[in-house]
């Protein structure tokens, strides 16, 4: 029986905020879950990290202040590809700091080739499933672009999804086919078109009347297998396409309401169950996780999520759970303790830390010692006993340095202030002793060399006793020389 494989015996809510969560992304580990929503922000949720107060470890705005649209870890985990209301797709790193960010297009470019990026809008995007450097992203502006992360001056190529007539036509979801060899575009036209990767110009297999024209198809997604293809449509119908013969859905479900452009379809890990959520006004009920059987796609099962929304949903092949995120700023998590693996079943087994002391003594009293009475000195009744203490006292009675004249002495500074240079001038300047004639200046302390040798004498005393010093020579006269020998002034 398929039912029993549907894990949802258990479940556990992550309060994100207040706002429709519009975008979950879990890393292919199944480790961490990363939330976004209308509100701006992006939320990381560490299942083994996490106690059963389940609360994120990390609150980030990317993107200002535009909606979150798409969020999803790349093939091995390590990058994050950050999809918003802006034109510009963000990369961050596992820890939320940016790898790269997407250049903006020139807008006032007609050809939508020659442009380096998106111009307008993005509506969503995701990783190709092999080459982990490659993603791929859809926008208003009538194009859907790959890109490569080492590469944010220009994308690698464009794919321009036309209309009967051949006019623009804007794309609202895009995927990859599970080899990363077709990528595929559900546009508001009610068109789904696919192309080969390498091909960027014609397509190589389309549908045009997929979905009702003028509304959003919200979400595209290929079996496990990669034959089949799941399109969930703002028609309020769910459809599943052999690509091969795409004149006619294989099987249809209508009467799902959906109101919010990224409205999730996706296939269970064993490719027997296709599950999507629906949308409800405030008020009218419950929001619900709809279970299809793939082959002859009879409704299997429902869950009653909230009553709101439930606008993404995610079965994680590893986990064997079922991610909800819903329009009034819940994630939740589905598992059965047997059938599933890790994730929501680390956190819930953990009691919540108990909050450090310092925190929960708010309310505290300070006591000053010499506030008590038993502590406190009498006060003084006259002034006079007072200042007959301090004489007594050397430091009150001390009585101050009087400023030092020159230079500084005794670990004090001079007056002619404290750098190095003012010091040396002023030393300059001080300086009086006339040393014109050098060998007059080393002659003054011949005496006291003679009667106690200490540094050159001891060494020559055996074989040079007497000391010889060169002769002062007069000056010559120069009058006495010939005119061409006379120095020029």
């Amino acid at each position: 029986n398929p039912v029993k494989k549907i894990p949802d015996s258990h479940e556990i809510t992550l309060q994100h905020g207040t706002k429709t969560v519009s975008a979950l992304g879990l890393d292919p580990s199944g480790a961490r879950l990363i939330t976004g929503g209308y509100d701006y922000d992006v939320k990381f949720w560490d299942f083994a990290g996490m106690d059963a107060s389940l609360q994120a470890f990390r609150s980030l705005q990317p993107c200002e202040c535009h909606q979150i649209k798409s969020l999803q870890y790349s093939s091995t985990g390590d990058v994050i590809l950050v999809v918003s209301g802006n034109s510009q797709a963000k990369v961050l790193d596992r820890d939320g700091f940016p790898v790269m960010e997407c250049i903006k297009g020139d807008q006032y470019i007609v050809d939508m080739t020659n442009t380096k990026g998106h111009t307008a809008m993005l509506n969503s995007g995701c990783w190709h499933p092999k080459i982990k450097e490659e993603f791929l992203t859809c926008s208003n502006d009538g194009t859907v672009r790959t890109w490569d992360v080492n590469n944010e001056k220009k994308h690698k190529s464009v794919f321009k999804p036309r209309s009967v007539q051949g006019k623009r036509v804007i794309p609202t979801t895009c995927t990859y086919s599970r080899d990363g060899k077709l990528i595929a575009a559900g546009c508001q036209d009610g068109s789904i078109q696919i192309w080969d990767r390498n091909m960027t110009v014609h397509t190589k297999f389309h549908c045009r009347q997929a979905h009702a024209s003028g509304t959003d198809t919200s979400c595209l997604t290929f079996s496990y297998d990669g034959t089949v293809l799941a399109s969930r449509g703002g028609d309020d119908t769910l459809k599943i396409w052999d690509i091969r013969q795409f004149k006619k859905p294989l099987h249809s479900a209508d009467g799902l309401p959906s109101f919010f452009p990224m409205t999730d379809c996706c296939f269970s890990p064993d490719d027997k169950i296709l599950v999507t959520g629906t949308s409800v006004k405030k008020g009218g009920g419950s929001g619900k996780l709809f279970f299809f059987y793939r082959e002859t796609f009879q409704k299997l099962y429902e869950i009653e999520v909230t009553d709101a929304s439930v606008v993404r949903c995610l079965w994680h092949p590893k986990l064997n759970q079922i991610m909800v995120g819903t329009g009034n700023g819940l994630a939740k998590v589905y598992y059965d303790p047997v059938k599933s693996q890790r994730g929501a079943k680390l956190c819930v087994v953990k009691t919540k830390r108990k909050e450090r002391q310092a925190e929960t003594l708010t309310q505290d009293y300070i006591i000053t010692p010499h506030a008590l009475p038993m502590f406190r000195e009498p006060r003084q009744r006259s002034t006079r006993k007072q200042l007959e203490k301090d004489r007594l006292d050397p430091m009150k009675s001390h009585k101050p340095e009087p400023p030092v004249a020159g230079a500084g002495r005794g670990g004090r500074v001079g007056t002619h202030g404290v750098t190095l240079s003012s010091y040396i001038v002023k030393n300059i300047a001080l300086d009086k002793t006339d040393d014109s004639n050098p060998r007059e200046a080393i002659l003054r302390h011949a005496k006291e060399a003679e009667e106690n040798p200490y540094w050159v004498a001891p060494a020559y005393a055996k074989t040079q006793p007497k000391t010889v010093f060169a002769e002062v020579e007069q000056e010559d006269d120069e009058t006495d020389k010939p005119e061409w020998k006379k120095r020029k002034i």
